[in-house]
């Protein structure tokens, strides 16, 4: 979903900040007909495996200019200097992308506006069929004009008044495997729970609907809660953590069809107590 792009780049033009901007899942999202990623000095794009678009991993970094360009390319390749041996007048790393990985993004840039109107066309649907159903509200798009999201992601929040079955057994038991297809070595932990965790209905109907072979993901955690940041400085009036509590997403990938998503929206009916 575009952000206030207007706000952010007074700010920070007023005060001289250069901005990063993180379009990681905004693939063909626009704000005002502009695409994100072009607004800040740099723009982020993602590639991974489930984004609208794959490389099958790894993602581009949008420029302004050559000279930006070069540096960047300079540093993504050992930042060697100009001899005939490694010498090094920076660090630099080995973050380029493989011309084999390059050419099937290639390949997929043919199919990105197929993809974007696949993924508006599953969120209309979600509107639809859960507009009567109390209690859960499905994340929308703005009306005033400016903004055009790729719905990459369709998700909802769930009251927290809302009951769900089995919810009396949500955060009983430590998960023993990856959730959400992880790949690599998962560091297994002590306790089910945190301090800063989804509401019991929320992790009581992603239970359910794993049950009924639906994957159905908790919204991200705030970066501030995570343990590996505990004791940085944040700035907050803490609307993440709220919606952390009762957000959830949503299958809206390529391949999730009509009767898919009516199925979906079957099984969340059913959950409902």
């Amino acid at each position: 979903m575009p952000y206030k792009i207007d706000c952010i780049m007074e700010i920070a033009n007023k005060y001289d900040i250069p901005v990063v901007e993180d379009a990681a899942e905004g693939m063909g999202s626009k704000y005002n007909g502009q695409v994100l990623g072009t607004f800040g000095r740099y723009g982020v794009l993602s590639f991974n495996g489930n984004k609208m678009i794959t490389t099958s991993g790894g993602g581009a970094l949008i420029c302004r200019n050559a000279e930006e360009a070069n540096q960047v390319m300079w540093l993504a390749t050992q930042a060697r200097d100009s001899y005939p041996y490694y010498q090094h007048t920076a660090i630099g790393f080995n973050y380029r992308m493989s011309n084999v990985c390059a050419g099937i993004g290639r390949g997929q840039m043919t199919v990105l506006n197929a993809h974007i109107a696949h993924h508006k066309h599953v969120q209309k649907m979600y509107e639809e069929l859960f507009k009567d159903i109390p209690g859960i509200t499905i994340h929308k798009q703005p009306t005033t004009g400016e903004y055009d999201s790729n719905f990459w992601l369709c998700t909802m929040t769930l009251d927290p008044q809302v009951k769900i079955k089995g919810q009396e057994n949500a955060y009983k038991e430590v998960i023993k495997t990856a959730v959400g297809g992880a790949a690599g070595v998962i560091h297994q932990v002590d306790s089910p729970t945190t301090d800063c965790q989804p509401n019991d209905n929320v992790e009581a109907l992603r239970v359910w609907m794993l049950n009924k072979k639906v994957e159905c993901r908790p919204v991200w955690k705030p970066m501030h809660k995570q343990p590996v940041y505990a004791g940085t400085d944040v700035y907050t009036n803490g609307v993440e953590e709220e919606i952390f509590k009762v957000g959830m997403c949503l299958p809206a990938g390529p391949y999730v069809s009509d009767e898919d998503v009516r199925y979906i929206v079957d099984c969340i009916k059913e959950a409902i107590l």
